[in-house]
C-alpha cells in the first residue's frame, strides 16, 4: 500500500498536506499551524485560535471529504466559478466577504460568505449575487487523532476505528446549515431577483433529494461540486470542479425540505410495542377494602 492510499485513520489533511506528504513544505506548515488556502490570517483558525484543530478534510469511504470551509478557498476557483454563472464575460468584478444581511424589520438574517459584485469603469456598483460555502460537519472526536498525529507525525499514522471515530454528519449539515441558510438568506435574495451560487462537496450534495433542474439561463442557483483529486507528484489534494447543477429556487427548497415519509404500518407497530411495554410494566391495581372484607 502506498503511503497516499492509507485510509486507516480519519485525518485526510492537516493544515493542508496529506498526513503521508513529508516534504520541508509540509512540515513548516504543521509546526507553524498555517493555512494554505486563503484564511483571513496566515494560521489556522479552525475551532481555536491558539490551539487550532487543523483539519482540513477527513477520510470516508475512501475519499477525503471536506470538513472545512476555509478548505474551498484554494486558488479562489469557486469564486471564479461563480462569477461566470453570475456576470457577463467581460464584466469587472469582485468578491466581499462576510457580509451582514438584514431582513425588513432590521433583524439580522445573517452572514453571506461571499457577495460578488458587479461595477462599471467609474467603479460604480451595477449588480451582485451571493455565494454560499458549505463544508461538512463531524460526529464523533476529531481532536485526539490529530493531537497524537501532531506529537508524532507519521506517514503511515495509523487510528483504530470504534466508539467516536470521526465520520460526516450529512443529515445535520444539511438540517442545521445549508436548509436554514437557503431558506432565510436564500429566500432574501429570492425576492430581489437575485443569482445564488452554492459550493459544496459532490458527497453531501449526493445525499440530498434529487433536486429538479432546469437550464443555466433560466437557473436561479447553480450548485458547484467539488472534489479533492490526489496530485501524485506533489502528494497533495487539489480542489477539483466536478460536476455544476442548475436549479430554480422555489422546486429545488420544496424538493429538499419536504420529508419522504415511511411506511405508516411501520410507525404503528412501533407505537403498538411502545404501548405493550407501557401496559406490561403497570403494577396489578390495589385489592379494593370492599373486596378484602367480603373474601
Amino acid at each position: 500500500m502506498n503511503p497516499e492510499e492509507n485510509f486507516q485513520n480519519p485525518l485526510a489533511e492537516v493544515f493542508g498536506f496529506p498526513v503521508s506528504n513529508e516534504t520541508v513544505k509540509a512540515q513548516r506548515y504543521r509546526q507553524q499551524k498555517l493555512c494554505p488556502f486563503n484564511n483571513k490570517v496566515p494560521n489556522c483558525t479552525k475551532d481555536k485560535a491558539n490551539n487550532p484543530l487543523g483539519v482540513c478534510s477527513i477520510h470516508h469511504n475512501e475519499n477525503a471529504v471536506i470538513t472545512c470551509p476555509v478548505r474551498f478557498r484554494e486558488d479562489w476557483i469557486i469564486v471564479e466559478n461563480a462569477a461566470r454563472f453570475f456576470f457577463p464575460a467581460k464584466q469587472k468584478w469582485t468578491s466581499l466577504t462576510e457580509i451582514k444581511l438584514l431582513d425588513n424589520n432590521g433583524q439580522s438574517a445573517g452572514n453571506i460568505d461571499f457577495v460578488l459584485v458587479a461595477y462599471d469603469l467609474q467603479g460604480k456598483l451595477t449588480d451582485f449575487a451571493s455565494l454560499e460555502v458549505q463544508g461538512v460537519y463531524i460526529s464523533g472526536n476529531l481532536r485526539n487523532p490529530f493531537e497524537t498525529f501532531i506529537a508524532n507525525p507519521h506517514p503511515n499514522f495509523n487510528w483504530k476505528g470504534g466508539f467516536n471515530y470521526p465520520k460526516p454528519d450529512y443529515l445535520s449539515s444539511s438540517r442545521k446549515r445549508l436548509v436554514p441558510q437557503m431558506l432565510y438568506k436564500g429566500g432574501i435574495f429570492k425576492s430581489w431577483n437575485k443569482k445564488q451560487a452554492v459550493a459544496l462537496q459532490k458527497s453531501f450534495f449526493d445525499t440530498l433529494p434529487e433536486l429538479p433542474t432546469t437550464s443555466e439561463s433560466n437557473a436561479d442557483i447553480a450548485w458547484f461540486l467539488y472534489d479533492l483529486i490526489l496530485d501524485k507528484n506533489s502528494n497533495q489534494n487539489v480542489l477539483t470542479l466536478v460536476d455544476v447543477v442548475y436549479t430554480e429556487f422555489e422546486p429545488a427548497l420544496l424538493k429538499i425540505t419536504t420529508p419522504q415519509p415511511g411506511d405508516v404500518s411501520d410507525f404503528i407497530g412501533f407505537l403498538q410495542q411502545k404501548l405493550d411495554e407501557q401496559l406490561d410494566s403497570n403494577p396489578p391495581d390495589a385489592p379494593a377494602l370492599s373486596d378484602i372484607l367480603n373474601a
